[in-house]
């Protein structure tokens, strides 16, 4: 099977999967808590993170069965991984988008690329950057998951 065709089915496999498991499989306890500063935060984001990769893994996994794609295993994994990584960062955001002072690696992102007046004006616009950044993300992690042999 060519490698557009893998990386594209690994795409709506990832894509499916992350709508899934960052609405329906995310605890709440770990959605309110994920953006906190410290320990607590960071438990909570990677638990999360946990949840997340497992349901996406399922998905890449029924989507190469069911589709015989014939991903290699080890970029699936590393698929995955970036998927996973990714996630990790954007998540610890959660919550933040708007505060001053010292923040997260996404939110300075953000400001850096000249989304601070929208970050400030509307309150939609960090969930709107944090899914974009998932979308982008989940993008390479389907061409690495994808990719030759």
């Amino acid at each position: 099977m060519n490698i557009a065709v893998r990386a594209t089915a690994a795409y709506a496999a990832l894509t499916a999967s992350h709508e899934v498991a960052d609405y329906w499989c995310q605890r709440d306890a770990d959605a309110v808590a994920k953006g906190r500063c410290g320990r607590e935060g960071r438990v909570a984001c990677a638990k999360h993170v946990a949840s997340y990769t497992a349901t996406q893994a399922v998905a890449l996994l029924a989507a190469d069965r069911a589709l015989r794609l014939g991903l290699d295993w080890r970029r699936a994994a590393a698929g995955l991984a970036v998927s996973a990584v990714t996630h990790y960062i954007a998540d610890r955001s959660g919550g933040r988008w708007r505060e001053e002072g010292p923040s997260t690696a996404l939110v300075r992102f953000a400001r850096r690329t000249g989304h601070t007046g929208w970050l400030e004006r509307d309150p939609g616009a960090g969930p709107l950057l944090d899914q974009a950044w998932h979308k982008g993300w989940i993008a390479v992690a389907a061409a690495v998951a994808g990719g030759g042999r």
